[in-house]
């Protein structure tokens, strides 16, 4: 039988550490005798005493408690919380410096994972700081002992909710009206039934789904629809999974918010609960230089992989003669045809099947394609890589949302015959670590 290990007892004051890298996850790196030390709160040129969190065999954990000397850019957070709360976790760095080291990590993993650099570095997309977030999902938890009502994300490196007042990387619609939400939750008879709530803003509407986990009486639906109506919100309800969602208010049989593409002259329309990209500034500009980086000439058929509701698709078809985009989500294939047809696109063919399966035999495949996008989740797409070159594409463009997949597929591309012309990073969600980037790939 294993001998269980013995939880190493903490220091109980707090230690001086000279901070000299970040990590990928935002937090300073230094050295105790030598042994890596993770601490929260922390920026590389900085001096700190720290409190430790936890001794592990090969690095520990602490956090800030002290700052000594400060980096030259370090800002003062927005949110009071910034310190405490898990939905941001770099307020304390300039944003500019934010981007510089989400580049300087796309770069590292390249290195790593695919043994690539890219050819040429392409500018930065950045776009506001703040109040950039019309996507998330809220936790909610009625506090028996305290009589009180929590919203918002977990903390830092544990389950636990976080006790804010306002979210400044939110939409404002939702973000700045945290006590009206957490005044309402405590009115209700079922306050303890309600664990979730999801936001989702389009351009022309706000919308918010309620996850209850037992039925509201007719109070409690009221007290939501009153609500929504006096802060001009969209309700839905979710009693039971994803396929239980359904409108409450307004009752106009309308269950899609949508936001506009105006570069295209798009609107696209999607149910609350679809995916769809977190930041609007960004995505705009995504999609433009995305489809100038295809160079999409007029007679080309073009391959969009993990297509989603058209958001590339779509404007892809205003520029090639065809574009098909494949999806593994039927419901997301159905919105990309509801918003082809509601765009009067007619050159487009949206198709539901399991990317990882080979693409034999498969109807969608059989013309070829001139050029392919793909945007796949953060596991990435190597199976998929290795496949689709045998349309032998005149170019790639791969949109990611993780900077180690997309290292790891592109060392696949480049045993498949293709270069790594060019990479940069997307600010898609500032103050966080999260690493957006594009990149784009041709024969050698």
């Amino acid at each position: 039988m294993a001998r269980r290990r013995r939880k190493q007892k903490l220091p109980t004051e707090p230690v001086l550490i000279d901070i000299t890298a970040l990590s990928h996850d935002g937090r300073g790196i230094g050295r105790i005798d030598g042994k890596a030390t993770f601490v929260d709160g922390a920026l590389p040129g900085e001096q700190v005493m720290f409190e430790y969190t936890q001794k592990r065999s090969s690095f520990d954990e602490g956090r800030v408690v002290e700052l000594l000397t400060a980096a030259a850019n370090r800002v003062q957070p927005r949110c009071a919380q910034a310190t405490i709360c898990g939905g941001c976790s770099l307020q304390h760095l300039d944003p500019q410096a934010q981007i510089e080291s989400k580049q300087s990590v796309l770069l590292e993993q390249l290195e790593h994972f695919g043994a690539l650099q890219p050819q040429a570095l392409l500018a930065p997309m950045t776009g506001p700081h703040y109040g950039y977030r019309r996507k998330a999902r809220l936790g909610v938890k009625y506090v028996l002992k305290k009589e009180s009502v929590l919203v918002g994300f977990r903390e830092k490196r544990n389950s636990f909710l976080a006790e804010i007042e306002k979210c400044h990387v939110l939409a404002p619609e939702i973000g700045l009206i945290f006590p009206e939400i957490k005044a309402l939750v405590m009115r209700l008879q079922a306050r303890m039934a309600i664990p979730q709530i999801e936001v989702a803003k389009g351009d022309d509407a706000t919308a918010i789904v309620v996850r209850h986990l037992e039925p509201l009486c007719e109070e409690d639906q009221a007290e939501w629809v009153k609500f929504c109506q006096d802060h001009q919100l969209h309700l839905y309800l979710q009693p039971a999974g994803q396929d239980s969602i359904h409108k409450v208010w307004p009752d106009d049989g309308n269950v899609r918010l949508s936001y506009q593409l105006p570069d295209f002259n798009l609107t696209m329309r999607f149910h609350p609960s679809d995916f769809t990209q977190v930041n609007q500034e960004i995505n705009q500009q995504m999609i433009r230089d995305a489809l100038q980086l295809m160079d999409v000439q007029p007679g080309e058929r073009i391959l969009d992989l993990f297509c989603g509701l058209g958001n590339f698709t779509l404007p892809l078809a205003t520029k090639a003669a065809t574009v098909v985009g494949v999806e593994g989500d039927e419901a997301m294939v159905q919105r990309g045809r509801e918003n082809a047809q509601s765009n009067n696109i007619d050159n487009v063919e949206f198709y539901a099947a399991d990317l990882t399966k080979p693409f034999d035999g498969q109807p969608w495949g059989q013309a070829g394609f001139d050029k392919i996008l793909i945007d796949p989740p953060r596991s990435g797409a190597l199976e998929i890589v290795a496949k689709m070159t045998v349309f032998r594409p005149k170019r790639i463009v791969y949109v990611s949302c993780n900077p180690a997949t997309l290292a790891r597929d592109a060392g696949e591309l480049k045993k498949q015959g293709y270069s790594l012309i060019q990479a940069g990073v997307m600010d898609m969600f500032p103050h966080t670590t999260h690493v957006e980037s594009i990149a784009v790939f041709e024969p050698e």
